[in-house]
């Protein structure tokens, strides 16, 4: 089954500030980026993509520490399709462990 993605949502990802940062330029097919104190901006067709993020508490299970931030995506200007291309690849490029 395939994913859809609305034009604004909110998610937790299992990564830090500084990895998402290192990942953007490469998930979003090495378009536009801005970086921004707590999130970023992404030039997508004729809109944009806003990302704000900020730290969550760690999830620990037995001794892993896993960091964790909450994401907002908020798409303007770009339609159904293009949103959902650009997502499925983000998600794939950022994808972490297999499975």
């Amino acid at each position: 089954m395939q994913a859809w993605y609305e034009a604004r949502f909110d998610r937790e990802m299992g990564c830090t500030a500084a990895e998402i940062q290192r990942w953007l330029p490469g998930a979003s097919r090495g378009l536009a980026v801005q970086f921004e104190d707590a999130g970023a901006m992404v030039t997508l067709g004729g809109g944009t993509l806003h990302l704000v993020w900020r730290p969550l508490q760690a999830r620990q299970i037995a001794l892993m520490r896993m960091p964790r931030l909450a994401v907002s995506f908020v798409f303007e200007g770009v339609d159904a399709a293009e949103r959902q291309a650009f997502m499925r690849y983000f998600d794939l490029y950022t994808q972490r462990g297999g499975g």
